[in-house]
């Protein structure tokens, strides 16, 4: 389909929908209201663009009249707007992309240490920061849900709540294995050492997106381990749930109140129940797709900090920033988060045209 009988599909689809609220109620007048709305953003772009192409086309035949005291005026007219039809056509392109209903969501953040011992554990710690550090400057809410360090100071698995304005969206591509060259400070010789981390953004769901039957979960309590002073010894606040179809488990020991821990617990386990569905989707979905952005491959190395060069690689889309303090501060991660997202929307317009 082109883009004009995709531009003309939705002008269409708005004036029926227009018809069609006239004569519904109750939920049937809900839902066609919410879909005009939704779409009522998009029609006005289109108007906007035609609106643009007449005066260019007008300017245009302007030119070819032949009238030459109109022609400089016309030619001033159409260089003007050329451009102002280039951009609005853009906008339109955008705009007519399949929005991402996750996007808008809150996210469950999990990094865990991979291969390379106490060194993975040190950097997932670091990369943990790292993401805390971009949700204050993003003005989230990071909420830590369950820390299992070593005893130097590393993470071997770290989760939490990450919610704001458009959250999942920012932080969707940053799933994948994040490798770091450098050298260890226990390593006497200077070898530069090759260690990574996992990192698994999914989007906060609520209980009507995953039905969780009471039936399917165990749920343990416990005692919490590690810092806590006499709380620890004296309640059980800790929650485990086990998801028995598929072996998913989530432990939480953040908070002393037994209810809260569960709740997250909960909202964790949905959250990855979710996430495999999503990525069924995606994956049936992109099939014919060459590009990997957004795929959300776990076992796909998506980035490289190399300490001693002081670069950060992104090999989905080969962009290498020589700025690791920044990145690793979090104020560089936006760069990133910019460039995959123009990509994602690249290769949609390409699939969409």
């Amino acid at each position: 389909m082109s883009l004009e009988e995709n531009l003309s599909k939705v002008l269409a689809r708005y004036d029926e929908l227009q018809a069609l609220m006239i004569n519904a109620s109750g939920p049937k007048f809900v839902e066609l209201s919410k879909e005009f709305s939704d779409i009522g953003p998009l029609v006005d772009e289109i108007k906007t663009l035609r609106r643009l192409q007449k005066e260019l086309d007008d300017a245009k035949a302007m030119i070819e009249s032949g009238d030459a005291d109109m022609k400089d005026m016309a030619e001033e007219e159409f260089h003007r707007l050329k451009p102002e039809v280039a951009a609005q056509e853009a906008k339109v392109h955008l705009a007519l992309l399949p929005k991402d209903e996750a996007d808008t969501k809150n996210a469950i953040l999990e990094v865990r240490a991979g291969t390379g011992g106490e060194e993975a554990a040190l950097f997932a710690a670091e990369l943990f920061r790292m993401y805390e550090r971009y949700a204050n400057l993003k003005g989230w809410k990071f909420e830590i849900v369950d820390l299992n360090e070593t005893g130097l100071g590393g993470f071997k698995e770290a989760i939490a709540n990450v919610s704001g304005r458009n959250v999942f969206a920012r932080l969707k591509f940053e799933s994948g294995v994040h490798r770091v060259q450098r050298v260890p400070e226990t390593e006497g010789s200077g070898r530069v050492h090759t260690s990574a981390a996992t990192v698994a953004v999914m989007p906060e769901v609520e209980e009507v997106d995953i039905e969780l039957h009471p039936d399917d979960l165990r749920i343990e309590t416990m005692r919490s381990q590690g810092s806590g002073g006499q709380h620890v010894n004296k309640t059980e606040s800790a929650i485990r749930i086990t998801h028995i179809p598929t072996g998913f488990f989530v432990k939480c020991q953040e908070n002393k109140s037994q209810h809260k821990n569960r709740a997250r617990a909960m909202a964790i386990l949905r959250a990855r129940l979710y996430d495999v569905k999503r990525q069924a989707l995606d994956a049936q979905r992109s099939a014919d797709r060459k590009s990997k952005v957004g795929s959300g491959d776990r076992s796909e190395r998506i980035r490289t900090y190399n300490f001693p060069q002081g670069r950060v690689t992104d090999h989905r889309i080969n962009l290498t920033l020589y700025n690791i303090q920044e990145v690793m501060e979090g104020g560089g991660v936006d760069q990133f988060v910019d460039a995959l997202t123009a990509e994602d929307q690249a290769e949609r317009l390409s699939a969409l045209t």
